[in-house]
């Protein structure tokens, strides 16, 4: 009894000492809000009260109807299997839960989108509106999507583009085109295989990849 007693204090002074770390006076309602998260970076609207709406990928609703569980903090594990599973929500969270220990940034977008954003009233309602489940795609419609949607009127991804700008550059390179034909050749030799039709697929792919380069 004493050790939960001992372990529930440290807890709950842990709690107060993050929950401390995040004051909402800095935010306006309409702020853009982002924090590092795993791979990438994470964003959301701040709505005001303490509640920052977010697209978020969660496997939990999937596996689970217990609305509690769901409506505690999304751990990395359970964002992890969401963006594999493709299951997300736009979903309310107090600021705490949101930036997940890490430090905010507040608008920092403005400065890299054209765009002028929108009234903060405008682009909080924007993101009430769009509360509830979500069909996610990483590449396609993620957090980043959502806000500068809400935000500046337009769903687009720096990261997604910067990402495929650095695969497309890996991928479509003339090394990338050398190594297809090389390696093509040498495993239809390998197999037994080699034939006018293998090999003009074969050198077809690398043309094709040489070209893109």
């Amino acid at each position: 009894m004493f050790l939960y007693q001992l372990l529930n204090f440290f807890f709950t002074a842990s709690k107060k000492e993050e929950d401390s770390k995040y004051d909402p006076s800095l935010y306006k309602r309409g702020d853009l809000l982002e924090v590092p998260r795993t791979l990438f970076t994470h964003f959301g609207i701040y709505l005001g009260d303490n509640r920052v709406a977010h697209l978020i990928p969660d496997i939990l609703p999937a596996v689970s109807q217990d609305k509690s569980a769901i409506a505690k903090m999304v751990t990395n594990n359970r964002l992890l299997l969401g963006v594999i599973t493709k299951v997300a929500s736009v979903r309310v969270d107090t600021v705490t839960d949101f930036a997940y220990g890490s430090e905010i940034l507040i608008n920092h977008m403005d400065k890299v989108c054209r765009q002028p954003p929108l009234d903060g009233d405008e682009v909080a309602r924007r993101a009430e509106k769009l509360l509830g489940s979500v069909t996610y795609s990483l590449l396609w419609y993620n957090c980043e999507h959502y806000v500068m949607y809400c935000r500046y009127g337009m769903a687009i991804s720096y990261q997604t583009y910067q990402f495929c700008t650095t695969v497309r550059k890996i991928v479509f390179s003339r090394l990338s085109a050398y190594l297809t034909a090389v390696c093509g050749v040498c495993f239809m030799l390998y197999l037994g295989c080699m034939t006018p039709l293998t090999l003009l697929l074969t050198l077809l792919i690398s043309f094709t990849i040489w070209m893109a380069s």
